[in-house]
């Protein structure tokens, strides 16, 4: 029982209330329970430290604080546990990604570049229980700026891998194996699309991904474009994100637009297809991969990744090359469909700006033939609304856009 709650001040004389209050003050000082749990996390004994981890996983979300003591202390525990035994491990990285959310916290871990290399290597690990937990602790790490050293960090690659001695190589090629499962059965790697969304976020990571590699011979960006209709939500939309945030460079659109190179629009366009009847001539000038789509075509599910590929289509009309293209392949009546059957006002909002940009007249040269702006219809029944991803940790969430801003689709994407 706490003492403090056995007296209070008034219990006792004026000569003793001096010594009353340095008893609450030494009382205040001592650790409570949940600190002195997580002491135990670095305890000699495995059942122990096991016990500890396990109990303290939901304490990471609801009192982060506890974590903080003695300069971080426990963090740098919980940082060795990693290595542990599995179930050890599993919650210590558990812990470990919720408390990324604390931005102390997180510098403090991504700023370590030998516990960044130690999770590097425990991922490309084919045997890794903890693999996509570990990738999503690397993709929360991304949120850290300076984590974008990692696109120089180098460190042997397993020969299961067949990647080169780069990290951000090997970290692209386990997310292509990890679609199918091949590489680890215990992982898929979904994750690490969030972690090449943040790098997008900087000049070096855009280069990268514009970058062909020596030792396959291949451009990154096109490992990632193919997964633009994967069945996993996660997947598609860290892909979504880390393709508009790499269109921000302007110079690379050619290659964005070239069939040869990267050929980003049926990968940016049949996410956003329905199963729609277009007019004979609508359809003749499509690409045609968008053409005789199958009846039971379904556009993507998710209304913000739907949203992102129409602003990656809006940032590739900064060139004159790219409006020309969108509007040859009759990108208009599909945009058209989309604002016309997805109930969300973002999505809206971005297929109306696409459009007027399109039906826009260039310098004398009248070429909106065929198009007219977007209008609402209103419909009866109760509104779609945007989907979000729950979970636990900060990689779940994502950051509000403010409600008066409209011009979304000139904004790095943050996953």
């Amino acid at each position: 029982m706490d003492p403090s709650k056995i007296l209070s001040g008034d219990d006792v004389d004026v000569e003793g209330r001096g010594e009353f209050t340095n008893l609450q003050q030494h009382l205040r000082k001592m650790p409570t329970e949940l600190e002195q749990l997580v002491d135990f996390v670095s305890h000699g004994n495995t059942q122990v430290r096991q016990l500890a981890v396990e109990n303290l996983v939901p304490y990471s979300l609801t009192d982060p604080a506890i974590f903080k003591t003695n300069q971080l202390l426990p963090v740098k525990d919980l940082k060795l546990l990693v290595r542990d035994y599995e179930k050890i491990a599993h919650d210590a990285t558990t812990i470990l990604i919720n408390l990324t959310s604390d931005r102390e916290i997180l510098e403090s871990l991504a700023s370590d570049k030998e516990f960044v290399k130690t999770l590097l290597g425990r991922v490309t690990n084919p045997s890794e229980p903890n693999a996509n937990l570990i990738s999503m602790l690397l993709a929360n790490l991304a949120k850290y700026d300076e984590l974008k050293d990692i696109l120089t960090v180098s460190a042997p690659a397993p020969k299961e891998l067949a990647s080169n001695n780069k990290a951000i190589d090997q970290l692209l090629d386990l997310f292509v194996k990890g679609a199918d499962g091949t590489y680890n059965k215990a992982a898929d790697f979904d994750y690490l699309s969030y972690l090449f969304a943040d790098l997008a976020k900087h000049k070096e990571g855009r280069q990268y991904f514009l970058t062909k590699q020596e030792y396959d011979g291949v451009v990154p960006l096109t490992k990632l474009v193919v997964f633009t209709e994967h069945k996993s939500d996660i997947r598609r939309k860290g892909v979504a994100s880390t393709i508009k945030n790499v269109a921000f460079e302007i110079d690379s659109h050619p290659s964005f637009l070239d069939e040869d190179e990267i050929n980003i629009l049926p990968y940016l366009l049949l996410p956003i297809t329905g199963n729609e009847e277009f007019t004979e001539e609508e359809s003749v000038s499509m690409l045609p991969d968008l053409q005789l789509l199958p009846p039971d075509k379904r556009r993507d599910s998710d209304p913000s990744i739907i949203q992102t590929h129409i602003e990656t289509l809006m940032l590739l009309t900064t060139t004159r090359q790219g409006r020309d293209l969108m509007r040859e392949i009759k990108v208009y009546p599909i945009v058209r469909e989309t604002h016309l059957h997805v109930e969300h006002d973002e999505v809206r909002d971005a297929c109306e700006r696409l459009v007027q940009v399109l039906m826009r007249d260039e310098e004398g040269e009248e070429v909106g033939e065929g198009m007219k702006a977007l209008e609402r219809i209103p419909r009866t029944g109760k509104p779609s609304h945007p989907q979000i991803a729950h979970g636990a940790g900060s990689w779940a969430k994502q950051d509000v856009e403010d409600d008066d801003d409209d011009d979304d689709d000139d904004k790095i994407v943050e996953v």
